[in-house]
């Protein structure tokens, strides 16, 4: 095993279908600080990164980070069968291209982002894939399985997966971090609530249940996303409404949840209206509200126990008021000794610890 050296400078990178989010980390003695943050929205999805890499490129050498760079480390939505971060070689990479149609707003850009990071920093420089799926790898098998005929399971990949795994584990080690208290000691409930929310039930540093499934559609009520449905609405408005399969999909992913209940864009929009007692609104935000309340119960009750709950996400942890409305009712019973916590999202640095982790591998 090679010595490391006394700094370590990693960069992690964020892609989305029409954003990016780069930071840089250096590590000492294994403790990371940022000393780069770069974005860049409004990506054309069809093309474009190039000329984004690019752009990161001249800002990284007017830093001076360029040839300080150790590693990149790529957030991955799907990882599939990959239980844990990766260095991107040998058939990783065509593990995520299979996986692409299950998540293909994110691992087809993820890719890109791949592909255009060896162009820039050169074939030599390590790469990793941080999956987010990964943190929910080790789901109990009754926890992950969908009752529905194993020969459809087997043949078509069907699963709970999971997603946001990797914000999921910064809350978890952050709140560990916080507590004072090692992660194998407690029993967490994580909650990321933003424009896609999911929450995951924590057992000694191991995920054990998340709300997000085979797609980030089940679960909670989202900005656009209906979460938990009957299936049987599915066949029911396709027969009635005339609806296609592409149709109901589009339907459900973009055109349902808040957005669906009230017509806000966002949840600034929401709680203004709801304020204004918009009848709208305020239904939509008791459903937004009611939902992740039955999430909490349900994991408070299969964890048998909690030590704390995590808000994190641009709305948990942004929004004083959704957490108190969330909490409230609880706290006399089933949040009675758990404590609340707040942790500003940060997936890059969870990327980017994760990557330090296998440079020395």
């Amino acid at each position: 095993m090679q010595m490391m050296p006394e700094k370590q400078y990693i960069l992690a990178l964020n892609i989305g279908s029409t954003s990016i989010k780069s930071r840089v980390f250096v590590f000492k003695k294994e403790e990371p600080r940022e000393i780069f943050n770069w974005s860049k929205g409004n990506i054309d999805p069809k093309g474009g990164r190039d000329k984004v890499f690019s752009e990161l490129y001249e800002r990284l050498r007017k830093e001076g980070l360029i040839g300080k760079i150790a590693a990149v480390g790529h957030r991955v939505v799907h990882g599939g069968p990959i239980k844990n971060s990766v260095k991107i070689g040998g058939g990783n990479m065509k593990i995520i291209e299979e996986y692409s149609d299950l998540a293909p707003l994110h691992n087809p850009y993820n890719l890109e982002g791949i592909a255009e990071a060896e162009r820039w920093f050169g074939k030599s420089l390590p790469q990793v894939a941080v999956f987010d799926t990964a943190f929910y790898s080790r789901l109990p098998r009754y926890a992950s399985v969908y009752a529905i005929p194993g020969e459809y399971t087997s043949k078509y990949r069907i699963c709970r997966y999971g997603f946001h795994g990797i914000s999921h584990n910064y809350s978890m080690l952050t709140a560990a971090r916080i507590l004072k208290k090692p992660v194998d000691k407690l029993k967490l409930i994580t909650l990321h609530l933003g424009g896609g929310s999911s929450i995951t039930a924590i057992d000694k540093g191991t995920a054990i249940d998340t709300s997000m499934g085979f797609t980030p559609l089940e679960g909670l009520v989202m900005g656009t996303r209906s979460g938990d449905i009957d299936p049987g609405i599915i066949f029911h408005l396709a027969e009635k409404a005339e609806l296609s399969l592409k149709e109901m999909k589009n339907i459900l992913v973009n055109e349902s949840g808040i957005y669906g209940l009230c017509g806000a864009k966002n949840m600034l929009s929401l709680l203004k209206r709801a304020k204004g007692r918009d009848p709208k609104a305020l239904l939509a935000f008791q459903v937004f509200i009611y939902r992740i309340q039955k999430y909490i119960g349900a994991y408070a009750a299969v964890l048998g126990g909690c030590d704390a709950i995590v808000f994190t996400g641009a709305v948990g942890s942004g929004d004083r008021t959704i957490r108190s409305q969330i909490v409230r009712p609880l706290k006399n019973f089933i949040l009675k000794k758990a404590s609340v916590l707040s942790v500003k999202p940060n997936e890059e640095k969870m990327i980017a610890i994760e990557t330090l982790k296998l440079l020395d591998a």
